[in-house]
């Protein structure tokens, strides 16, 4: 094989690779997740809570509701995070989508194991 051919096939070959693997580290990702800050007021809490289950943002709120699979526990805290984060994997936790006015951090630690 000609040296030029030779190093065209490595080229994209390597090319290739670096590409499949930049591919793998994207897709897989850290996991992370979206919740309401412990010192978060009442009102910042429930303001937040109207604007991720409203029409704009578009947080699935249906499992919080009284008939629920996560109405339970009954707190305001709980479940202002489960729409926090409900919005924020919409947005494929996208940088700036879990701040919530300040009433909102990421964690790393899958919130439901605490």
């Amino acid at each position: 094989m000609a040296p030029s051919k030779l190093f065209s096939v490595m080229f994209m070959l390597t090319f290739v690779t670096t590409m499949i693997l930049m591919n793998v580290m994207i897709v897989r990702g850290d996991k992370t997740w979206c919740v309401a800050k412990s010192e978060a007021t009442t009102k910042q809490l429930i303001d937040a809570l109207n604007y991720a289950c409203g029409p704009v943002a578009g947080a699935d709120y249906e499992p919080i509701q009284l008939t629920g699979s996560c109405y339970n526990p009954n707190t305001l805290q709980s479940h202002a995070s489960y729409a926090f984060n409900s919005y924020y994997q919409i947005k494929k936790q996208a940088n700036g989508t879990c701040d919530f006015a300040g009433s909102a951090n990421v964690v790393s630690i899958d919130p439901r194991n605490k």
